[in-house]
């Protein structure tokens, strides 16, 4: 994931700074509790797509 591609996204719901997490090829938005897929290392950025984290995932 390039860092300057990094460093302007944000989450599409809230506006908010993304957590890019390698080993699972997500950018995570800690507030929406979204992690979005990062697909041939371009980010998927739709809600539709995104994962919704459980309770119990720590973020």
């Amino acid at each position: 994931m390039d860092s300057k591609l990094l460093e302007i996204l944000v989450c599409p719901l809230c506006k908010g700074p993304l957590v890019y997490k390698k080993p699972e090829q997500e950018l995570v938005c800690r507030p929406c509790r979204l992690a979005y897929p990062v697909k041939d290392g371009i980010p998927v950025m739709l809600e539709d797509d995104a994962r919704k984290l459980p309770a119990d995932e720590e973020v």
